[in-house]
């Protein structure tokens, strides 16, 4: 079992299959538009912009499950992500992250090896065989140097 064995829909409800992000490193990220965090948009799609010629890619999970900080519909999310941040890299449906009955698949399977998002933007990098190499607490920004290393060595 690996993350790219998991479906999950996009933000715009169309079903998409994980396993066309096999063979490339991810970092799984559950967002939020109204949150304190929120500014680590940019750096995410930097990060995506800058790295995904070498086969990495940034995923967008949104959620509402801290603080009702995203409380929005799809088109809200998109219209936020795309007019504000210029977001590109791929988004999904709005699920709930945390440990419970109605924690989505794709959380269920991050969660069976390391900690549960404590708040939005925490992150969970993903190896290149879909396995979660380890988790960053929301706090450590994009451009963090000990994640950059991590994504530069799950790359070589």
């Amino acid at each position: 079992m690996s993350l790219y064995d998991l479906s999950i829909n996009t933000l715009e409800g169309k079903p998409a299959d994980l396993s066309s992000y096999k063979g490339k490193v991810a970092l799984v990220v559950n967002v939020a538009s109204a949150c304190g965090l929120t500014p680590h948009y940019t750096g995410l799609q930097k990060l995506h912009d800058e790295l995904a010629a070498r086969s990495f890619t940034v995923l967008g999970f949104p959620s509402n499950q801290f603080g009702a900080q995203e409380p929005g519909s799809a088109a809200q999310i998109r219209e936020f992500c795309t007019t504000r941040y210029g977001v590109t890299f791929p988004l999904f449906e709005k699920i709930e992250v945390k440990k419970g009955p109605s924690q989505h698949p794709v959380y269920q399977f991050l969660t069976s090896s390391h900690a549960e998002p404590n708040w939005n933007f925490t992150k969970y990098l993903i190896s290149k065989d879909g396995n979660v190499i380890k988790r960053y607490e929301p706090t450590t920004t994009p451009d963090d140097p000990g994640l950059l290393q991590d994504i530069a060595d799950a790359l070589a």
